[in-house]
């Protein structure tokens, strides 16, 4: 089935993890073989001969890039300039990937429709471009509001205001308080503009300020249920039913300490915790049950999002295997309708509208 992911970090894994995308998965394991930089080598699921294997066609791709202060001990940048420049960076890597015809950037309506059109008309997926949705994950980068417009000229179509601990613009995940000076004129000028709110990441104080100040758009590109794994990371039901209410789409992640309750990283292990697919369609089913129907749930991986098979569902060899989603949801009694609004049908009722 024709599937779109809403969370992909793929310009992070081409530059920062030194992977050619453009091969196959265990061709790019092989190549890390005994490197140990960086806890996930070895043991990636994603490239983009696997996303047309598995019929993700169309995919939500970010840029990534963090500021800290001297006093914030996560891994990021120095400067907010330091940041815009890697973020463009990663805008350069996914228009060398247009200009090699293996990605495609969707910005409109137009755009979207005649992509659709191109991937579910053409049974051979194999040299069809992989479109691609521009996001921002965590806005530390954007220098000042005028680089907003800067962004949105080069298709950034998406911007979730923080990411882990305090943003520049907001509070992020293992943090809290409520939006930072600024992030009140960042949410402005991304209605302003017609950008989608991505409440990813956003701690409770600034996802309810938030979802209070923007009249826009509004989706969580890869986020969990609280009530099924209890930590800040996940959204409440309360939180659920305000994005349901706006007429949010969350995508479910497959990051494993999201999907199980009491998995500890670097020792807790995908088949000893039984993290598989199944969990994955237990928080789908959650928000479903409290929406009263399929209309806002979708697929946002995150895979190979800083980890990998170490640490997604045991039954993912490589992301073509998220299409085993589809026959999870059918012996659960979803119809095929059901099962189209998860796999593409819900991100593209939402991306029509939007635009």
């Amino acid at each position: 089935m024709f599937t779109i992911d809403a969370h992909l970090d793929l310009s992070m894994n081409a530059l920062e993890w030194n992977r050619d995308l453009t091969r196959p998965v265990v061709e790019i394991n092989e190549r890390e073989r005994g490197l140990t930089d960086k806890p996930d080598r070895g043991k990636a699921v994603v490239s983009l001969p696997e996303l047309r294997k598995g019929g993700i066609g169309l995919v939500v791709a970010t840029q990534i890039a963090r500021y800290v202060a001297p006093d914030n001990p996560l891994p990021g940048w120095h400067s907010p300039a330091q940041a815009w420049a890697q973020s463009q960076g990663q805008l350069a890597w996914y228009r060398a990937m247009e200009a090699a015809g293996e990605m495609v950037q969707i910005t409109d309506k137009k755009s979207l429709e005649a992509h659709l059109r191109l991937w579910m008309d053409d049974n051979d997926h194999s040299t069809i471009p992989i479109g691609y949705i521009l996001s921002l994950e965590g806005a530390d980068s954007i220098i000042d509001i005028s680089y907003l417009g800067k962004a949105y000229n080069d298709g950034l179509r998406a911007v979730g205001p923080a990411h882990y601990g305090p943003g520049r613009y907001a509070m992020g995940t293992d943090a809290t308080g409520g939006l930072r000076p600024g992030g009140r004129e960042l949410l402005k000028e991304m209605e302003r503009l017609n950008m989608i709110l991505d409440a990813t990441h956003l701690c409770d104080d600034s996802f309810w300020e938030a979802l209070e100040i923007f009249g826009g758009s509004v989706w969580a590109s890869h986020n969990n249920c609280r009530a099924l794994v209890n930590h800040n990371r996940q959204f409440s039901d309360d939180q659920i039913r305000a994005l349901i209410e706006r007429g949010a789409v969350i995508g479910g992640a497959m990051d494993a300490w999201m999907m199980v309750p009491g998995w500890v990283r670097g020792q807790s292990d995908p088949r000893t915790m039984n993290c598989n697919l199944e969990v994955l369609a237990d928080h789908l089913d959650h928000i479903c049950q409290l929406a009263g129907n399929s209309l806002h749930v979708g697929i946002g991986s995150d895979l190979d999002g800083a980890f990998g098979k170490e640490q997604c569902p045991y039954d993912v060899e490589t992301i073509a295997d998220v299409s085993k989603l589809e026959s999870i949801l059918s012996r659960r009694g979803y119809t095929q309708t059901d099962i189209a609004n998860v796999f593409h049908g819900n991100w593209v009722r939402f991306l029509l509208n939007a635009w």
